[in-house]
């Protein structure tokens, strides 16, 4: 039996640890969306507010059925076949690397369009899109092939630091695995009807895909057209959010600073001593803390327990004229996402309520963007969870 007949079919044992030349599968589980009761499948979680104890957080917590059936509309299929798998993309220093990633399809049925998702911040290796159900991937069960990486640093890669808001090394995962994905597609017999592609991300997700936006403009145009970008909650504009969260002293997601700190050394190959940025308490425990890959981004703040940056920075660390510093900070400009110009449409997104992500980095997006076929909508949406659920439930209703 060829391996689309056995996909389409839902039998996959025949295939499931076959080495294909390009995106080498792992594992195959079929899930539903909704379970029999009715009830949004446990398994497909939205993204979590880094301090939960506020009323629209709970709100996001317990809308998740009404949330995603607003969302999914008519569904092509309530079956989504989930395939985790490696592929070779490019380390850091661009030598070869064996990183990880899903893609969830439609049990049955025509293929849309490939969406090349780029996900939030997380902390835990169980929360990586390998090891999980995205809430994203239930785009699938409108019809469209959905590929999700990893990022360097979890599912295969998870013993190495995640270089965090390091824009190239990070969207060149997402790129690559896109590339290792479309044969694959082919081989199986699902390759979508339409070869344009869809981009979408959120928060984190959001900065990369725009840079995946601007890589697949300059690299692989003609192998990836794409149709749409939808970036939401994104710091597209790190050196801005460094000058707004200090003259505010504070940062609605603390795990964030030792992630930037690190992800963005590790990704230039800075070299930077983590003792001249953090306070005693986070240097005696980011590494378990962060690169142990046990905690959740909530767990991790709850560990850093301060929101206030005297009370996690040192003083050198929040001096953005230290020598240590300087050089982060011109790091964190290189890698803006605001330094080139979308030649398709894009949807940006951004609450204005949003503490997690301030909202100076939409308008920094708006500022340099303008003129450039983009549709804005900035509105009082909720904090960044609820953004999150907006946004999507927005995007879906286009698709």
């Amino acid at each position: 039996m060829a391996a689309a007949a056995m996909l389409g079919a839902c039998k996959h044992p025949e295939i499931e640890y076959v080495d294909f030349d390009s995106f080498k599968v792992t594992s195959i589980k079929t899930s539903s969306v909704f379970m029999e009761s009715g009830e949004l499948n446990p398994e497909i979680k939205p993204l979590e507010e880094p301090y939960p104890e506020t009323p629209d957080t709970k709100t996001a917590h317990t809308s998740g059925i009404s949330i995603a059936r607003d969302m999914l509309g008519s569904l092509s299929s309530n079956k989504v076949v989930s395939i985790s798998g490696t592929y070779t993309g490019h380390d850091i220093d661009g030598s070869p690397l064996t990183q990880s990633g899903k893609l969830l399809l439609p049990a049955s049925g025509p293929v849309k369009n490939l969406i090349i998702v780029s996900h939030f911040t997380i902390g835990a290796n169980t929360e990586a899109p390998s090891e999980t159900f995205p809430f994203e991937g239930i785009f699938a069960s409108k019809g469209y092939a959905v590929a999700i990486a990893d990022y360097i640093g979890f599912g295969v890669t998870a013993k190495r630091i995640h270089p965090y808001m390091h824009t190239h090394s990070t969207a060149e995962s997402v790129v690559d695995m896109a590339l290792a994905v479309k044969p694959y597609l082919e081989h199986i017999g699902r390759a979508p009807e339409n070869q344009e592609v869809i981009l979408f991300g959120y928060s984190q997700g959001g900065s990369t895909t725009m840079a995946v936006m601007e890589m697949l403009q300059r690299e692989h145009a003609d192998v990836f057209p794409i149709k749409k970008t939808y970036a939401g909650g994104g710091p597209y504009d790190l050196a801005a959010t460094f000058d707004f969260s200090m003259a505010e002293d504070k940062t609605g997601i603390p795990c964030a600073i030792p992630m930037i700190v690190q992800g963005v050394s590790e990704g230039e190959m800075l070299g930077l001593k983590m003792e001249d940025f953090f306070k005693p308490n986070l240097l005696a425990n980011y590494d378990e803390w962060i690169n142990s890959k046990k905690y959740t981004v909530k767990e991790i703040n709850q560990l850093i327990n301060s929101r206030s940056l005297h009370e996690i920075m040192t003083d050198e660390g929040r001096d953005k004229t230290s020598a240590s510093t300087a050089r982060l900070y011109k790091a964190m400009m290189v890698n803006s996402v605001l330094n080139f110009r979308p030649t398709s449409p894009v949807y940006m997104f951004h609450s204005l309520d949003d503490t997690t992500v301030p909202f100076i980095n939409a308008s920094r997006a708006e500022e340099y963007l303008k003129g450039n076929n983009i549709e804005f909508d900035f509105g009082h949406y909720g904090i960044h969870s609820m953004g999150f659920l907006r946004f999507i439930i927005n995007v879906a209703k286009e698709l």
